[in-house]
C-alpha cells in the first residue's frame, strides 16, 4: 500500500525543520518505487495510489524511463533500427543538424505538441525538412510508448500549422521546380556528348530516379510482352545510394556508393520505351563494355554532385571563354541552354510529358514508380491501348522537337 514520508532538508550538513513529502509506493517487480518533492502529505499518499492503480491496471510506466533525455532515446532507437543506408544517413543528419541541439537533454515525458510545432515552424531550414524533422521525432516517441517509457505519443496524428509567411514561402519554392522541353533535352544530350547525354536523354523521357539511373545494366533492357501487346522496357529492380555510413552510436565512417534494393513496392516495376529511345539505348547498351549503363569514365558510380558539376551545369548554364596561359589551354565560350536545370528536374519533365499527352493515371503512376492513393488504385488497371497511346505521344513529342531543331539525328557522326 502506498504512503509518505518525510524528507527533512539539511544545510550545510546539518538537518534541519524544513521537510517536504516523498511518496512510497510498490512496484511490479516488489520493490518500493519513490517520488520526493511534495508539500503535503495527502498529495504524496494521492502520487502512491494513483502510480499503484496504474500497475494494477497495467497501464503503468516508470516515472524514471520518462525522465530519459531524448538525445539518449535517440541514440539508442537509432541503434536498434536496420533501414537502408540512405535512410540511416537521412534521419542523422537532421538529428545532428536540427532536432539534438534543440532536445538533446530534454526529458521524453517533457515534449510537447505546442513546444515541438513552435520549434519546427522556428527552423531555418525548408519547410519539408521541418516537417520531416517532427516525423523522425514522432516515430521514436512512439517506440518510447512502445518499450513502456511513456504512456502516449504527443506528437502522433498531429498535422502542423504554418504561417501565412511560410505557406507563401512553400508555394514559391513549388513554382521554381523546373521542367525542360524537349528541345532543350535534346541539345543538352547533344552538348553533353553520346554517353552522358544517352543518360540525360533517358532521364528525361522515361522519368528514372537519379539512383535507378546509376543501377541500370544492359540487362535492364527487355520486352513486355502482354495480352498480346509487345514493347521494349527498362526494368528498375535496386538503386546506387550515396550516403555517409554510420557507426551504432552515429559516428561517422565515411562515404558510401552501393546498390539496394528500391524503397518501395512501386519502384520496382518495368518503364515502357518509346520507339527512338528502345532504338538508341539498345544500340548503347551493345557498345558498353561496363557492368552498368551509366558510369563515369574511370569506371565506379556517378556522385550526384560530381555529375551535376562536370556534366550538368556546364552543358546547361554555359561557361566563359578562357584564354590561353601557361598550364591552361584557350577555351571557347558556350552559351547556357537552360540554366539550373537538374536531374531531378528531367525526372519531373517525364511527367509533365507525361501529363501533357493525357496518360491515364493508371499507367502514369506505374511508369513513374509513385504509389496511387485512393480506391482507384485497386480498380484501375493500365491497358494495352493506354501503353500504345503513352508511346505514341512521347515519340510525337521526340520527333517534334527534332523537327523543330532541324536535326536528323541526336548526335553528329564525328
Amino acid at each position: 500500500m502506498a504512503y509518505a514520508e518525510k524528507v527533512y532538508r539539511v544545510r550545510n550538513g546539518v538537518q534541519t525543520k524544513q521537510f517536504t513529502w516523498r511518496a512510497r509506493y510498490k512496484r511490479p517487480d516488489g520493490t518500493r518505487g519513490t517520488e520526493p518533492g511534495f508539500p503535503t502529505k495527502k498529495l504524496a499518499e494521492e502520487y502512491g495510489e494513483q502510480q499503484e492503480a496504474a500497475i494494477r491496471a497495467g497501464r503503468w510506466v516508470d516515472p524514471a524511463l520518462a525522465q530519459t533525455p531524448f538525445g539518449t532515446w535517440a541514440r539508442e532507437w537509432m541503434a536498434a533500427k536496420s533501414p537502408r543506408g540512405r535512410t540511416v544517413t537521412t534521419r542523422w543528419a537532421r538529428l545532428d543538424a536540427h532536432i539534438l541541439p534543440r532536445w538533446e537533454n530534454t526529458p521524453i515525458r517533457q515534449i510537447t505538441w505546442f513546444d515541438a510545432e513552435q520549434w519546427a515552424n522556428g527552423l531555418g531550414c525548408d519547410d519539408i525538412t521541418a516537417t520531416h524533422c517532427l516525423t523522425l521525432m514522432s516515430q521514436m516517441l512512439t517506440g518510447a510508448v512502445d518499450k513502456e517509457m511513456i504512456l502516449v505519443n504527443p506528437l502522433y496524428g498531429r498535422r502542423r500549422s504554418r504561417t501565412a509567411e511560410v505557406k507563401a514561402a512553400n508555394g514559391d519554392r513549388e513554382q521554381a521546380e523546373l521542367w525542360a522541353p524537349p528541345e532543350v533535352v535534346l541539345q543538352l544530350a547533344r552538348r553533353a556528348g553520346p554517353l552522358d547525354g544517352m543518360h540525360i536523354l533517358a532521364t528525361a523521357f522515361t522519368g528514372v530516379r537519379w539512383g535507378e539511373s546509376l543501377a541500370l545494366r544492359p540487362s535492364s533492357l527487355s520486352t513486355r510482352v502482354e495480352q498480346g501487346y509487345t514493347c521494349p522496357t527498362l526494368v528498375v529492380v535496386e538503386e546506387v545510394a550515396e550516403y555517409a555510413k554510420r557507426g551504432p552510436a552515429g559516428e561517422k565512417l565515411g562515404m558510401v556508393l552501393d546498390l539496394e534494393p528500391v524503397k518501395t513496392r512501386e519502384s520496382k516495376r518495368r518503364i515502357d520505351l518509346p520507339p527512338f529511345l528502345a532504338e538508341l539505348l539498345a544500340g548503347y547498351a551493345a557498345a558498353c563494355t561496363r557492368e552498368f549503363l551509366f558510369t563515369p569514365r574511370g569506371g565506379g558510380h556517378w556522385r550526384r554532385g560530381n555529375f551535376g558539376r562536370q556534366v550538368m551545369r556546364p552543358c546547361a548554364d554555359g561557361r566563359l571563354a578562357v584564354t590561353k596561359t601557361r598550364g591552361r589551354a584557350e577555351r571557347a565560350a558556350v552559351e547556357p541552354i537552360m540554366p539550373g536545370v537538374t536531374m531531378r528536374a528531367l525526372r519531373h519533365t517525364h511527367d509533365t510529358y507525361q501529363d501533357q499527352i493525357g496518360v491515364k493515371p493508371a499507367l502514369a503512376f506505374e511508369q513513374a514508380g509513385h504509389r496511387r492513393p485512393g480506391i482507384k488504385a485497386v480498380y484501375q488497371h493500365p491497358t494495352p491501348d493506354m501503353r500504345r497511346d503513352r508511346l505514341d505521344g512521347l515519340q510525337e513529342i521526340y520527333e517534334g522537337a527534332m523537327e523543330a531543331l532541324g536535326w536528323s539525328q541526336v548526335w553528329e557522326k564525328s
